[in-house]
């Protein structure tokens, strides 16, 4: 008697890299992956459907998700690499480079961006369900550095048009005085994280083709005034020195289909005293309200220099204070 076995789907989007790389020419390596493969692979504008029984597409899933991690590695993919690909996922899994592709947020030229903690696990999901987030926490729990993968990989996607990374103007309890040069040469000392995050993860002359085509900007939080940002992914990093009313107004400059990231360390503001800091008091504004959440990161988060996490614990205990 002839046993059916029930046939399963799977689709996989082919991220950060020219879904051509994947397929080759005239589908060349699609045609030659199928020699390995019992299920059956279709390949679709931008993404691999896998048809077969739970066994094969599992197994095909393992050998797409590996040459794409492989094509963002090295450019492109020949017959040899899926040959060696196919072995490695039959005979020595452990070997397999690419991370869960759920877990991925952006391909870059130094590696895989993804979480490396519980809480940026929680930070990565709660980017994806909600339209505003609040990300608090501690220096070097990869607030802003998570923010700015996010952003590029929705540009990439075509979620959304554009980018823009902004930060308040505020001196870090310093007195810098008059600084020489045009407008732009007077801020770009505030903005410089925002920028070594995208120097970080995007070549320097892609990097350098999105900012003439305005598709990626950095500026000042006072430059906001006034804009209405549609189809747009924004940040506000450091945004404990936003004061209230520079909160509002960032807030509602989002248009249609836009999303924002607000990052910020709460036992670091840098505003005048008596000011009230924009990101401790909407805590209690926005509680609650559906499309908007936060996050707490806390030195268990910390992915810098392993004395960075110590060094807060000790600020913590001096002071009395501990991040929630």
């Amino acid at each position: 008697m002839r046993v059916e076995t029930e046939t399963v789907e799977k689709r996989i989007l082919i991220k950060g890299v020219d879904p051509l790389a994947f397929y080759g020419a005239q589908d060349a390596n699609i045609r030659f992956l199928t020699n390995f493969l019992d299920a059956k692979v279709v390949a679709r504008g931008g993404e691999v459907i896998l048809r077969g029984s739970e066994e094969q597409v599992a197994r095909a899933e393992k050998v797409v998700n590996e040459l794409i991690f492989m094509i963002n590695k090295k450019g492109a993919v020949d017959h040899d690499d899926i040959e060696t690909v196919v072995r490695l996922a039959d005979w020595q899994a452990d070997k397999l480079e690419a991370p869960e592709p759920d877990s991925a947020i952006l391909y870059t030229k130094r590696g895989v961006v993804k979480p490396k903690t519980d809480g940026q696990e929680t930070y990565w999901t709660s980017a994806r369900h909600n339209d505003i987030l609040f990300v608090i926490g501690p220096a070097g729990t990869g607030k802003t550095f998570l923010a700015v993968a996010i952003a590029l990989a929705r540009l990439r996607d075509k979620v959304v048009d554009r980018i823009i990374l902004c930060r308040p103007a505020v001196e870090a309890g310093e007195n810098l005085g008059f600084l020489p040069g045009d407008l732009q040469e007077k801020v770009d000392p505030y903005l410089r994280p925002l920028y070594d995050a995208l120097f970080d993860m995007v070549p320097g002359e892609k990097l350098k083709k999105q900012f003439q085509g305005r598709l990626v900007e950095v500026v000042p939080l006072a430059y906001m005034r006034g804009r209405t940002l549609n189809n747009s992914f924004v940040i506000l990093d450091e945004a404990q020195n936003a004061t209230s009313a520079q909160m509002k107004m960032f807030l509602t400059r989002l248009g249609p289909n836009s999303k924002a990231i607000i990052t910020g360390d709460v036992t670091q503001i840098d505003l005048p005293h008596n000011t009230i800091s924009g990101l401790v008091e909407i805590q209690d504004i926005l509680k609650g309200i559906d499309g908007i959440d936060f996050v707490y990161l806390t030195d268990k988060d910390v992915v810098r220099h392993r004395l960075v996490r110590r060094i807060i614990k000790a600020y913590e205990s001096y002071s009395g204070t501990e991040i929630p």
